[in-house]
């Protein structure tokens, strides 16, 4: 028998409650030879967006396996639970229907099989209305990364019925870059919606001014290009296009809210 392929689990169940070591001990039951990799259970409880965006970026630093992810504010209603291969290095992605995988999948080539586990022949005998994470997302995961075939673990599912997650688009125009802001973290760094492969505004060059609606930044490598205090324009560790202010906040100083439209123009 081959070695299981690894696990990854994303979730927004945090770690006060027993959810998570239950949904490893689920797995552990499976396939206990699989290596469990925990992206993070710190996503804001029922923040698809979130989990959907941190699981896009973390994927490509983690080998190729099964991933887990349970974001899950409709668990018990109609929503599918599937399971999908991605064209690009035959990942697989388990979880709910509901727009949380789309963005994983859409980094690794997109969907090229998908099926409907809400029936999988591998959800524990009891499947309680409120706990897909334990009775289904964590034992098909499991059966996946101990070798069972995605086609026999649930119902076809065309890809093209995959709930996908709409996002606000960046756009080059004859005066800039038009970016939105579609993540802040903790310290009030701002990620815009541009990725390095994306990155094709030719103007923008390392320590050159650029406008920011209002306001001024300088394109730079890291925070301490600029002085404590002003902003800064930069790629972020995953290479997508972000906006700090050294040992400050961008969020609060450029008053952004999710999804705000910023407009970066040469100065």
């Amino acid at each position: 028998m081959s070695d299981p392929r690894p696990i990854s689990f994303l979730s927004d169940y945090g770690l006060d409650d027993d959810f998570v070591g239950v949904c490893h001990g689920v797995m552990a039951r499976i396939a206990p030879a699989a290596r469990v990799l925990d992206i993070t259970h710190g996503i804001p409880r029922h923040d698809i967006r979130t989990g959907a965006l941190l699981l896009r970026r973390a994927l490509p630093y983690l080998p190729a396996g099964v991933h887990l992810a349970v974001v899950d504010p409709n668990v018990g209603t109609e929503r599918r639970g599937i399971a999908l291969r991605t064209a690009d290095e035959d990942r697989l992605l388990v979880g709910p229907d509901n727009g949380l995988l789309s963005l994983a999948a859409q980094r690794f080539g997109g969907v090229v099989e998908a099926v409907d586990i809400t029936r999988s022949l591998h959800r524990l005998e009891f499947v309680s209305a409120t706990f897909h994470g334990r009775d289904l997302f964590a034992p098909v995961t499991a059966a996946l990364a101990a070798g069972a075939h995605l086609e026999e673990a649930g119902d076809p599912l065309d890809a093209d019925e995959v709930q996908a997650l709409h996002m606000p688009l960046a756009e080059v125009d004859a005066e800039g870059l038009v970016a939105h802001a579609i993540a802040f973290d903790r310290f009030g760094n701002v990620t815009l919606d541009v990725e390095h492969e994306e990155l094709t505004f030719a103007g923008l060059r390392l320590g050159r001014s650029v406008g920011v609606n209002e306001h001024r930044a300088v394109y730079s490598v890291t925070f301490a290009d600029v002085p404590p205090g002003e902003l800064l324009l930069y790629e972020d560790a995953y290479q997508t296009l972000a906006l700090a202010v050294n040992r400050g906040s961008a969020r609060e100083a450029l008053g952004l809210a999710l999804d705000d439209p910023l407009r970066i123009a040469l100065v």
